[in-house]
């Protein structure tokens, strides 16, 4: 008993679900269905049951006693083959009868089809006997089974000597009908589940045109690169009825779907402009940046006595109108990429690259101590070498202006051919410094990101730059289709770029 309650407890879990909202609908049609048909089945088969029953007990009622109280007459001996005489006059073929005196059965036979006057006697078991001698003699009609003869319709009866007279009708014409009528019902409502199946998949699938229409653009939308740039939004199916449900999420969905173009496309016209405004005033500002440049270096140069002050203040003049020069070209730079303007695809050797980027940041930063780990063969990769150089500077710069003196710089060159794409350049630069502060990690490739306040503790260079190293370190290689990551914690820092080397 124990294992049968696990069994029932674990059959739910076992039993699959259905998981879309179609199958829902569908399996509960089909379950309500099955209930319905199931109750309108047993229901029918009951009703027959009782009335061929009742008709049975009518007839019996309408036999009364005649049948076994023929028995009685035992004066002629039985014909051959076990047969003996009785009244079987007005007796369907089967009818039972028997007789018991002091509770033992004396005689008992059956009326067999196309038997004229001639009874057959019946062997009746130990079980039969005991159960025709607990029948109780009030004329009802009761259902007993024997073992030669199946089951029986009965009634008992007093006698006029005292005996107990039974007679019975066959039940098996009502068992037939009834398991016909269960063969029947079974058939036609198999049929009809299945035909309500096939089109309840269809009704449903009909009806939820809208919703699935809805659930495949929210899956296209799900697809779109929405962070930044033009963004084209599925068209909307506005052939939808607004009195239904699924009609109103359609409808609904549609609105909210055409609010957020607006406000994407709202965004995108923004970032153009700011875009526009960002490279124009980066080109414009050149000009004038080269031309304070150039008048404080002429001023230096000029060969008459100068005023210390002043020699200073130019000196500071041409630093200054130097670094925001170099600042405007980085915004001119990243407002070209944020445009989306190709750059060059042409084999490039990257070890020679990292080769002369280390090199001049040793030269930069002596006091930083310089290891390299290349790959033993040159490692080529596709794309625009200036820019390229620009990412390797940019990580080395970073790495020696944001760490102290002393601190170890490791830049590793390997090839990975565990991609799906083919084989990967991966260029790592790592330090132990103090690490890039938490807060600051999630936005260290955005523009103007400034961490020196936290990371610069005894750092190499005085004066911090833009902000915008990084940034064009991510920017220069997502336009190549390679990717940059960041991890660091105290005492280790590393930027790992990966590009495609095919």
């Amino acid at each position: 008993m124990t294992a049968v309650r696990r069994l029932l407890r674990r059959a739910p879990r076992t039993l699959p679900r259905p998981r879309t909202l179609r199958a829902r609908l569908i399996a509960g049609l089909l379950v309500l269905l099955t209930v319905s048909c199931a109750a309108v089945g047993v229901a029918a088969v009951v009703e027959l049951e009782h009335f061929l029953t009742g008709r049975v007990d009518q007839q019996l009622a309408e036999a009364g006693t005649r049948f076994p109280a023929s028995l009685e007459n035992t004066a002629r001996p039985p014909d051959h083959d076990g047969d003996e005489h009785g009244d079987t006059r007005h007796q369907p073929a089967g009818t039972f009868g028997a007789r018991l005196v002091d509770g033992t059965v004396t005689h008992a036979a059956v009326v067999p089809s196309g038997s004229g006057l001639a009874v057959r006697t019946v062997a009746l078991t130990a079980h039969d006997r005991r159960a025709l001698a607990a029948l109780p003699a009030d004329g009802r009609p009761h259902t007993v089974a024997l073992a030669s003869l199946d089951e029986y319709r009965v009634t008992a009866a007093w006698g006029l000597d005292g005996d107990v007279l039974v007679t019975g009708l066959p039940l098996e014409p009502v068992e037939a009908a009834v398991h016909r009528l269960e063969l029947v019902a079974g058939v036609v409502f198999g049929i009809a589940l299945a035909l309500t199946g096939v089109a309840g998949v269809l009704w449903v699938r009909w009806s939820l045109r809208p919703l699935s229409r809805v659930a495949a653009t929210a899956t296209r939308v799900s697809e779109l690169p929405l962070a930044s740039g033009e963004v084209a939004l599925p068209p909307r199916h506005p052939d939808y009825d607004p009195r239904s449900e699924v009609g109103r999420v359609a409808a609904a969905f549609d609105r909210m779907l055409g609010h957020v173009g607006d406000a994407l496309g709202k965004r995108h016209a923004s970032e153009e402009r700011l875009r526009r405004f960002a490279a124009d005033a980066s080109h414009e500002l050149r000009t004038p940046v080269a031309s304070v440049r150039g008048h404080a270096e002429l001023a230096l140069l000029h060969p008459g006595p100068v005023p210390p002050e002043v020699t200073r203040a130019l000196e500071r003049i041409a630093a200054e109108s130097s670094r925001m020069g170099e600042m405007v070209d980085e915004m001119l730079l990243l407002a070209r990429l944020d445009a989306g303007r190709p750059l060059e695809r042409r084999p490039v050797d990257l070890t020679r690259l990292v080769l002369d980027a280390v090199t001049d940041a040793r030269a930069a930063g002596p006091g930083h101590r310089w290891t390299l780990d290349l790959a033993e063969e040159p490692v080529i990769v596709p794309g625009d070498a200036h820019r390229l150089h620009q990412v390797v500077a940019n990580l080395l710069a970073n790495a020696r202006g944001h760490t102290p003196v002393g601190t170890e710089v490791t830049v590793t060159l390997a090839v990975d051919g565990r991609g799906a794409g083919g084989s990967t350049a991966v260029l790592s630069v790592h330090d132990s410094g103090p690490g890039v502060p938490a807060e600051v990690r999630p936005d260290v490739f955005e523009r103007f990101t400034r961490a020196e306040h936290r990371r610069r503790a005894g750092a190499s260079v005085s004066g911090g730059g833009a902000g915008l190293g990084l940034a064009i370190v991510a920017a220069v290689v997502e336009a190549h289709g390679g990717s940059v990551a960041l991890d660091s914690r105290p005492g280790s820092t590393t930027f790992t770029v990966r590009l495609s080397t095919g």
